[in-house]
């Protein structure tokens, strides 16, 4: 088993992202995970991931306050604390915490296909 103390999570830098501070909590460096990393987004107010494609599905769990997704079609809808998402891999998507507290979310990715 391998544990992620909060306090011990470390950051990191994730692309097209403004007023967020984002831990890894799972995979990667965190931990022997090999199918999925799991991140921790703190997105201050104003903040949040400009409108971005990736190639990789990932789930949204939002844990406090709420945050804004819009996708590239134009569906918007606002995630309240434990409502999440799935966004298939290739789908546009931006995120914004329109509110005036810190919203926290949960990330779910799996890793890249690994290059031949």
């Amino acid at each position: 088993m391998d544990v992620t103390r909060f306090a011990e999570a470390r950051e990191y830098q994730a692309p097209l992202h403004h007023g967020v501070t984002a831990l890894r909590l799972q995979g990667f460096d965190a931990s022997r995970a090999d199918f999925a990393w799991t991140g921790l987004s703190h997105i201050l107010p104003g903040g949040g991931a400009d409108m971005d494609a990736s190639p990789l599905a990932k789930i949204y769990v939002v844990i406090e306050g709420e945050v804004t997704v819009r996708l590239a079609s134009g569906e918007s809808t606002v995630l309240k604390k434990l409502d999440s998402c799935f966004i298939p891999g290739g789908e546009g998507r931006e995120v914004r915490n329109h509110s005036n507290a810190v919203a926290s979310m949960i990330v779910i990715m799996p890793y890249p296909p690994k290059k031949p």
